[in-house]
């Protein structure tokens, strides 16, 4: 059941908390991608080659999304904010690189040749998408792409149960995202609604395929 939320509660914080209770029921149930994540993850790689550098933020246990891009033999570094969900992606996954850091302020000074940010940008207050793109943007090399879900409506932020424990959730309309986006320099490839909102409970997805352009000289 959707609840507004709790002034007084740091929703970075409750998901945090949340995820760490759920973390050993995560890594049971979502054990492969999707068909639709499949079809995202592959235009995530497109033009990588063996051994590129791929940043998933917001990897969680890293499955299914990070393990898929491990077994394509891309160079992986995971960054989530739950101790619980990493220390089973570091136990699981030990070839790839795993970090535990708070966003929207995930603070690294390398490059990538990808990111992918999964079903995480709807999990922070709406005013910090911008901070966590424009991270994504400087992190992210000439050339590389971007894949992200975010809400699919224009709805207030809400709570909302998953595995009995409460998550907070918060979009910024699909067009406001795009034109954020294209505002800080991203082309927007493809934008596909995956989830459409409801008159009940789903307030919908989208997924956008984003790329960092190549400047001229």
């Amino acid at each position: 059941m959707h609840r507004p939320p709790d002034p007084a509660i740091d929703p970075v914080l409750l998901n945090q908390q949340s995820y760490d209770a759920i973390a050993d029921r995560w890594q049971q149930v979502r054990t492969a991608p999707g068909a639709a994540e499949q079809r995202f993850l592959e235009s995530l790689v497109a033009d990588l080659s063996h051994g590129d550098a791929v940043l998933d933020l917001g990897c969680g246990t890293g499955q299914p999304m990070a393990a898929w891009l491990i077994h394509q033999g891309f160079c992986v570094t995971g960054i989530d904010q739950s101790p619980g969900m990493l220390t089973i992606a570091q136990s699981t996954y030990p070839q790839a690189r795993w970090l535990q850091r708070s966003l929207p302020e995930f603070g690294l000074a390398e490059t990538f040749n990808a990111i992918l940010l999964w079903d995480v940008l709807f999990h922070l207050p709406r005013n910090d998408h911008r901070t966590v793109l424009l991270r994504c943007r400087d992190n992210l090399l000439p050339g590389g792409r971007l894949v992200l879900t975010s809400g699919g409506s224009a709805d207030a932020a809400f709570t909302d149960s998953m595995f009995e424990h409460r998550f907070y959730y918060d979009s910024l309309p699909p067009q406001s995202l795009q034109s954020m986006m294209e505002d800080i320099g991203f082309h927007i490839e493809y934008l596909e609604v995956m989830n459409p909102p409801t008159d009940g409970r789903d307030k919908g997805r989208i997924a956008i395929v984003a790329r960092m352009p190549i400047l001229e000289s």
